[in-house]
């Protein structure tokens, strides 16, 4: 198991809320090694995002022209329209948009708070990718006041 792999995993034993940063080079040389073997199956990356735009993650519409640029900025290909609906209605302190855009290597998800602006955003992909453009898109698109980024190398 390589030293990156052993850092991830004791990170994630101990439960640590950040992980260690990786340049994208470093990550996609990884990706690139192990692509094709049992090393690593897939690349996940989970952005949460504090005080965003809130005009734009309150809107469908905002969050659906995301999501396309995103899927054209780190190279993927998506499969069919994504999903974006509304939910949470019961509770106004985490109601807002939810979205799933289907990936032929996986998928893209998030949830997009009202209230106070924070968004979630995952990206699995059995596909290398560069994490700092995802990052960038994210933050071109909602204007956040921070992003925590955590980087995972998934294997069963």
């Amino acid at each position: 198991m390589k030293l990156k792999n052993l850092v991830f995993l004791a990170f994630a034993t101990i439960g640590m809320s950040t992980l260690p940063a990786y340049s994208a080079d470093e990550v996609s040389e990884n990706a690139k090694e192990n692509a094709g073997t049992t090393e690593s199956w897939g690349y996940h990356l989970i952005l949460d995002c504090k005080g965003c735009d809130i005009d734009k993650i309150k809107s469908a519409e905002a969050i659906k022209v995301f999501v396309k640029d995103l899927v054209l900025k780190i190279d993927m290909k998506a499969y069919g329209e994504p999903i974006i609906e509304y939910f949470a209605t019961h509770n106004p302190t985490v109601g807002g948009y939810s979205l799933v855009q289907l990936i032929e290597t996986s998928d893209i998800t998030g949830h997009f708070v009202d209230m106070n602006g924070d968004a979630y955003i995952d990206i699995f992909s059995c596909k290398p990718y560069d994490i700092n453009v995802a990052e960038k898109v994210v933050a071109d698109h909602f204007n956040p006041k921070s992003i925590r980024k955590t980087y995972l190398e998934r294997k069963a």
